[in-house]
């Protein structure tokens, strides 16, 4: 039996689902002296693929397991759920790494969305397998 839902709608069920999701693969991350270094290492150009791929993957999940291959009448919901689900973990990366003082944003601004870029990258993938769960078949 199919199981169906309303992929259209989108309330404080997936919201906090994406922030548990962000939350579990940004934590062991966040603490890792390999991404702050890799942040500050990392070119304009590699720091651009990365939140291109992470844009790109939330959307190829998304379209497959969420919204199963079929946006033709839904596509602001699904480009409004990669978004927001980027967005959640973005914010939630930024809480964490404020809340082990590694987020310079008032010293070095610049430094400071790079780490969170990184880190958002496998957050944001987090967020939406999990997002996904109860919408899959």
């Amino acid at each position: 039996m199919k199981k169906t839902f309303n992929s259209l709608r989108f309330n404080l069920e997936d919201v906090s689902q994406i922030i548990i999701g962000s939350f579990a693969l940004a934590i062991p991350i966040s603490f890792s002296e390999e991404a702050w270094k890799l942040s500050e290492t990392l070119p304009l150009f590699n720091l651009s693929l990365l939140l291109f791929l992470s844009l790109f993957f939330l959307s190829f999940y998304t379209y497959q397991s969420i919204f199963q291959a079929d946006i033709k009448y839904k596509k602001t919901a699904f480009i409004f759920r990669v978004f927001i689900a980027y967005i959640i973990a973005f914010v939630v990366v930024s809480l964490i790494l404020f809340a082990i003082n590694k987020l310079p944003i008032v010293d070095e601004t610049i430094l400071a969305i790079k780490r969170i870029i990184v880190i958002s990258m496998p957050a944001s993938m987090g967020a939406i397998i999990v997002d996904g769960f109860d919408k899959e078949l």
